[in-house]
Parts: structure tokens; sequence; C-alpha cells
């Protein structure tokens, strides 16, 4: 049994022999002069503006989940239907069954998303009236709350 493995173990340590070779060998043959220029942080040829411990919105974090999320489901998917393709009738009405339920998940993951606006990027409408201070979104969020105080009549 152990000789089935020994080709994995044998690339694996190849893999780590050749990893290490290039870890010390670049820590011994770069450069080690450090210049301003080399030691300032690089965003895309951008120079850097601010501080980077600026605060990010939550919506940022909310929106790159949900997009992983339903990104995910459609690897799923595809992969069903190249299996779906060639299967016994059996497995298609089994598996038929199981998509339009995973699919009505989806529909109401995806509504239930809308409906309560987390893909929303005005914080005018997420955000608690206290929370905005005189700024143009607390502006923004006055006229808003005034127009469907209006629609609302």
């Amino acid at each position: 049994m152990s000789g089935e493995f020994l080709p994995i173990l044998v690339l694996l340590v190849a893999a780590a022999l050749i990893c290490a070779v290039m870890v010390v060998g670049s820590w011994l043959l770069g450069p080690k002069k450090v210049t301003p220029y080399k030691a300032s942080p690089y965003e895309c040829g951008v120079e850097p503006v601010g501080s980077a411990l600026e605060r990010f919105p939550v919506k940022f974090y909310l929106v790159a989940i949900i997009f992983v999320l339903f990104d995910i489901e459609v690897i799923f998917l595809w992969s069903l239907m190249e299996v779906f393709r060639e299967a016994p009738q059996e497995f298609k009405v089994f598996s038929g069954v199981a998509l339009g339920i995973y699919m009505l998940l989806w529909i109401i993951g995806d509504v239930y998303v809308l409906r309560v606006g987390a893909i929303d990027w005005d914080e005018t409408t997420t955000l608690a009236p206290e929370k905005l201070t005189d700024t143009p979104i607390a502006a923004r969020a006055a006229a808003a709350r005034a127009a469907k105080a209006e629609g609302a009549r």
C-alpha cells in the first residue's frame, strides 16, 4: 500500500525542495539596499493617499460575501449539468427534483437579499439618522426622508 503513494510523496518532496531553493536563493541573491521608493506601498501605480487604517463600510464585505455565494452556485450548477446530460433516467428525475429545490432556495435567497437592500450602496437609506453627521450624505438622507414622507401622503 505504501508503494501506491510513493509518487505523490516524491512530488510533494520535490515541490517543497523547489520552493525552499527559490526562497533561499532570492534571499541570498536579492538586493539588500532599502530606498524610500522601495519601502513605499505599491497601489496599482497610484501614489497612496490617506491612511491605511481607514474603515471600510460593512456593505463592502457584505456585497463581496454575497457575490462569492452566488458565484459558487454557478460552479455547482455547471458540474451538475455536465453529469446530468449522460445520466440514467432515475438519476435525472432525482437530480431534477433536487435541482428544483436548490433553485427555489436560491431564488428565495436572492429575493431576500434584494428585499433587505443588502446590495444597495446608497447609505442614506440604510444608516440610522443619528449616525449621519453634517456631510453630503446627511443632506441626501434628509432629502430622501422628505421625499419618502411626501410619497406616503
